[in-house]
């Protein structure tokens, strides 16, 4: 079985390395092909890749490619975690609104509508690569930013191709909570017996229960996590609002919560271009 990962040059790769290790009796790999245009990128960090893999015995082999199709021929499923326009593309991103008082992140507001527009004709190219030269029914699992209008736009434009959008907030946040818990328990909990409650979408979500062994334990956690704020000198979130809210908004909602404060860290960008 050939995966596909386009943008393998990514910092991501050796910890998506590590999992498919971790998981090679469950997920029968027998390929993993890394590519990226940035062939010094890939060198370095797909070097490293390779050797994690030599170290645990070769059970798949890894190849690296400048050639997206070469690396799409084949696969079972691709996954793409790619920035067009790589770190400058998203300093830009991140100034875009801040003369009108906006944040430009790089995955909701302006920020992320300028990288969504910049971002989805590659998808898209990708995905009709898919089309013509990976196996039957081969799967996209999309890791790159902004997630939902990249999903949204493979569902519709590209609905030959299966596709899934993927997301680490609520994983992460999800193992911070069990952290927490198993420190004020000092049990170990194993995450297949949790299930964290979640509204919204990627970027743009609070999360309103934790359910462990079926019981909601929503209470608890948001009552240590209101106490933690409140005991924290520089606190990511206003105690208060937490607890009149009931629950934990997902971090990227600082830019809308705190607007001024966000923009108040931010150095002046100065252009002497045109001012949109």
């Amino acid at each position: 079985m050939k995966v596909a990962v386009i943008g393998g040059g990514s910092t991501y790769t050796p910890e998506l390395v590590s999992g498919f290790l971790a998981r090679v009796e469950q997920f029968p790999l027998s390929a993993l092909w890394l590519m990226d245009i940035d062939a010094a990128r890939l060198d370095i960090v797909g070097g490293f890749a390779q050797r994690i893999v030599e170290h645990k015995s070769s059970p798949f082999k890894v190849v690296l490619t400048t050639d997206q199709r070469a690396a799409v021929k084949d696969a079972s499923y691709v996954t793409t975690q790619l920035r067009v326009g790589q770190m400058e593309a998203r300093r830009k991103d991140e100034y875009l609104g801040q003369r009108h008082g906006l944040i430009g992140q790089e995955t909701t507001g302006v920020g992320g509508m300028a990288k969504a527009l910049r971002t989805i004709p590659v998808i898209l190219e990708i995905a009709e690569d898919m089309r013509q030269l990976a196996q039957p029914g081969a799967l996209l699992a999309n890791f790159t930013n902004p997630a939902g209008l990249v999903t949204q736009a493979l569902v519709k434009y590209a609905p030959y191709v299966p596709s899934v959008g993927v997301c680490n907030v609520s994983i992460t946040t999800k193992m911070m909570l069990m952290g927490r818990l198993e420190q004020a328990t000092g049990e170990s909990i194993d995450p297949a017996r949790t299930d964290l409650k979640t509204l919204g979408l990627n970027h743009l979500s609070w999360h309103r229960g934790l359910i462990v062994d079926g019981k909601d334990i929503w209470p608890q956690v948001i009552a240590g996590y209101i106490a933690a704020l409140k005991a924290e000198q520089h606190p990511e979130w206003d105690a208060r609002m937490v607890e009149i809210m009931g629950m934990i908004p997902n971090y990227y909602l600082q830019y809308y919560y705190y607007t001024a404060k966000k923009l108040g860290g931010l150095p002046v960008e100065r252009s002497h271009g045109p001012r949109l």
